[in-house]
């Protein structure tokens, strides 16, 4: 059966592997049809996704079609098209128990600890299928990195009259744009990048942005923004950890700061910066399972557009000479989608 890995750090290849089989209890057979590329697997091609073990068939945000279901299936049935929860942990883990089983202490998401969805076929738990009678393989190969920004959302419990300002205009600061919207709360978009920032203007419209220099005229544009308070709620996508350490300075008192970014650097501030406006610092990792069905949901009634999010799609043939150049902000890469099958 045919695969693409990562081997190593800059290493892709094209490779046989064996085919799954049929699936056991609970399990489903799927076909990879799309596949979109997330900010973990350009980190886990450059070697700076701290949770990617090599070597590994990359392939998280998936749609996928099922081509068969083992025993005690009953949510899906042979050509359904499913998106993928990616997030394979212990039902009887201390966070699953609690209802988190997107941060359960020995999870194992697909494509980053075990081998993913670039491949023809492979097996999944059932229960980790997401159906759609309406929606392309396309849209659903975005619904998982949508769900991570409806999760940091969540969240940073967003109000409607708050300042919310979200660093990094990437795929995840995207997403998370796509859900701060909805809550009516007045968004500021920062970024280095001046085309992300001419997208969220024309695609959301929104009103403020600020271009990221380092010499403190952020700092004077923000507090224009917000009448002097700063932000009630920012949500750093950046995965950047010199933006992770800094992102205290722009938290109004008694405000919230949430990494959705993730670095395997280290992140440090003066401890004073955090206790001084008695902040709350939130992790949000990946997303819960009401997440899909809400997103599903929102794609399939209009509220969510996803036409705008892919700019840039390969060929499965084309991947080992093309990837490289999705990891350069250069090409203009908002969201690229290979085309498996």
């Amino acid at each position: 059966m045919k695969a693409i890995r990562f081997e190593e750090p800059k290493h892709i290849a094209h490779v046989d592997v064996d085919d799954p089989g049929e699936p056991g209890p609970g399990q489903a057979l799927v076909a990879t049809h799309r596949m979109g590329v997330c900010g973990t697997d350009l980190g886990g091609y450059l070697g700076k996704m701290p949770f990617f073990q090599y070597p590994r068939i990359p392939g998280h945000e998936l749609g996928v079609e099922v081509l068969a279901v083992g025993d005690g299936v009953e949510n899906v049935s042979v050509g359904d098209r499913c998106s993928v929860e990616p997030y394979m942990n212990r039902v009887d883990s201390y966070a699953s128990r609690k209802g988190n089983p997107n941060c359960c202490e020995h999870l194992e998401v697909i494509g980053v600890m075990v081998d993913g969805g670039l491949c023809e076929r492979f097996l999944i738990r059932a229960d980790k299928l997401h159906v759609s009678e309406k929606l392309s393989y396309e849209q659903l190969a975005l619904v998982e990195t949508l769900a991570i920004g409806c999760h940091a959302t969540d969240r940073g419990t967003i109000e409607k009259d708050d300042h919310v300002l979200i660093i990094g205009a990437g795929p995840i600061g995207l997403a998370t744009l796509e859900f701060t919207r909805l809550t009516g709360a007045t968004i500021t978009v920062m970024d280095m990048v001046e085309s992300r920032l001419d997208f969220v203007r024309e695609t959301y419209g929104i009103e403020h942005t600020i271009v990221f220099k380092g010499d403190g005229s952020e700092r004077d544009e923000m507090l224009r923004i917000t009448d002097g308070d700063r932000y009630a709620v920012v949500i750093d996508a950046t995965g950047h950890n010199g933006s992770m350490s800094n992102a205290l300075t722009y938290c109004a008192h008694t405000g919230t700061l949430v990494y959705v970014g993730i670095t395997a650097a280290e992140i440090s501030f003066p401890h004073p910066l955090l206790h001084k406006p008695e902040l709350d610092i939130r992790g949000s990792r990946n997303a819960l399972p009401r997440d899909f069905t809400r997103i599903i949901g929102l794609i399939e009634d209009g509220t969510i557009d996803t036409n705008p999010w892919i700019t840039h799609r390969c060929g499965f043939e084309d991947v080992v000479k093309e990837f490289e150049s999705f990891t350069r902000p250069e090409t203009g890469v908002v969201k690229a989608v290979i085309e498996v099958t």
